[in-house]
């Protein structure tokens, strides 16, 4: 038996049955990691001691008689700006490379009380900035399916673990599409809750009023197992609470309608093998006896501008706290206070993230905040009533994750404005603060990947999962 084809589900029940121990499912997972980590590099770290440390605790759980966990001896990859207590944690920073974690993320403790295995750390761009997952200090990492293309960002190296069967399931981040971009190049499934359905608490904060920490799976069942254990409130995270839960019927699908929004599905605006992989998803859903609808987002057409705008100021107050005082300096020739602010972040930060700073700095400064700043959080706000109008008549939206299939490496490394577009489906899901599924289109075999995106409403969360595991079985 290859036990790295099996799903969570297989693992948590053959463990708890004893077909095989969660140390063997450890070891086969770690030994695929270690094996094709050097090319891929997925993995910051491996930390194969804890990993098999872990495995053998719940093993001798399920020998005392104690109950499987939900996510019992599954194999986990962890996104490197995800505190670990112990453990380093550089969201893929020279500032970061010798800090170790005081304490664990909320979302960590949950997975261990759930019995998951923490294989290691993945690779990301830079403090989560990034759409290719080039932007990191330990290398690039490339995508399993064609490793002359990128995987994605920023939460690249947690997708292509679990594409790799490096791992089973994988947590990233998602501020503006991180986790669902990824997903989409390497043929995955990423789930990007609600706002305020995961805690936050623990993980190294981009623009907090967008970040989001959501699943990686093989399957929508697989996304959806993971989702279950690390949502819910947490007293550490504000902005995080407990939303009245429902589900979605299918026992009549004709009495499901899905809006395609005009603005997130251009006629022109797609490569040609995403808009035949989009059109044939569709045909689908139809075909599978649901509605589909035409709606309109119409002031989606400045979500992207909007978005840059509200993060770039957000990671500026955010990364003020990389000052070389508190965390690691990268250099210790300094006169001065000055000195030790310049010569630490002028050296630490790659050129995204002072990319990003500067322009945050600029619209929060005095005389242009209202201008930059202020107007775009009003749009924001319009935006948010777009998708409210759209749910009035749809229960969920259906667009590309992306515009294209997975680039080659350093195809838009030049051009920033060209890289920023990766993300124009991804980004109004954000500022809505709504929950979205990116979904593997069927039948690419042989093929590059494509991903499509399904966008719920507010709470909502598990409506996308019995839509999305509809569309894998296809009845």
């Amino acid at each position: 038996m290859d036990k790295k084809t099996l799903d969570i589900k297989a693992v948590r029940d053959g463990i708890s049955q004893k077909l095989f121990s969660a140390e063997e499912i450890a070891k086969e997972f770690i030994r695929e990691a270690e094996e094709k980590n050097p090319e891929i590099n997925a993995f910051i770290s491996i930390n194969k001691e804890e990993a098999l440390e872990g495995a053998r605790k719940t093993d001798k759980d399920i020998e005392s008689g104690l109950p499987a966990g939900p996510l019992c001896g599954v194999p986990m990859a962890i996104k490197d700006n995800i505190l670990i207590e112990g453990e380093t944690c550089t969201a893929a920073s020279k500032l970061l490379k010798d800090y170790t974690a005081s304490y664990s993320a909320t979302v960590i403790e949950k997975l261990k009380e759930a019995g998951a295995t923490i294989i290691g750390k993945t690779n990301l761009d830079e403090f989560a900035m990034g759409s290719s997952t080039e932007n990191s200090a330990f290398g690039v990492t490339r995508n399993p399916i064609d490793t002359s293309r990128v995987p994605g960002g920023s939460s690249g190296g947690s997708a292509a673990a679990v594409s790799a069967n490096m791992a089973l399931g994988a947590l990233g981040s998602d501020t503006g599409g991180s986790i669902r971009l990824p997903a989409s190049f390497c043929g995955v499934v990423g789930m990007k809750p609600t706002y305020g359905r995961v805690s936050r608490f623990g993980v190294m904060a981009m623009a907090s009023s967008l970040d989001q920490i959501g699943p990686f799976g093989k399957s929508v069942s697989d996304a959806e197992e993971i989702y279950s254990v690390i949502k819910g409130q947490d007293k550490r995270d504000s902005t995080s609470k407990n939303a009245l839960e429902s589900k979605i019927s299918l026992d009549d699908p004709s009495a499901i309608s899905i809006g395609i929004p005009e603005e997130l599905f251009p006629t022109d605006g797609l490569d040609k093998e995403t808009a035949e992989a989009m059109d044939e998803v569709v045909n689908s859903f139809r075909s599978l006896g649901m509605n589909i609808k035409s709606v309109s987002l119409p002031s989606v057409k400045y979500a992207l501008s909007v978005y840059y705008i509200v993060t770039c100021a957000e990671v500026s107050t955010n990364m003020a706290r990389f000052d070389g005082i508190r965390y690691s300096r990268t250099d210790e020739t300094y006169n001065n206070l000055r000195d030790i602010y310049e010569k630490t972040r002028g050296v630490g930060f790659g050129d995204e993230v002072k990319r990003r700073i500067l322009l945050g700095t600029f619209v929060l400064s005095a005389g242009y905040y209202d201008a930059y700043y202020g107007k775009a959080q009003k749009v924001r706000r319009l935006i948010k009533d777009d998708f409210e109008k759209a749910f009035e008549s749809v229960d969920v939206l259906l667009c590309p994750t992306s515009p294209t299939v997975p680039f080659k490496f350093g195809e838009k490394t030049d051009d920033p404005m060209q890289m920023y577009l990766s993300d124009i489906f991804t980004v109004p899901v954000n500022l809505a603060g709504l929950p979205a599924i990116t979904i593997p289109t069927k039948g690419r075999e042989g093929k590059l990947p494509v991903g499509f995106q399904l966008i719920g409403k507010q709470w909502r969360d598990n409506d996308l999962f019995e839509i999305g595991k509809f569309y894998e079985r296809g009845n």
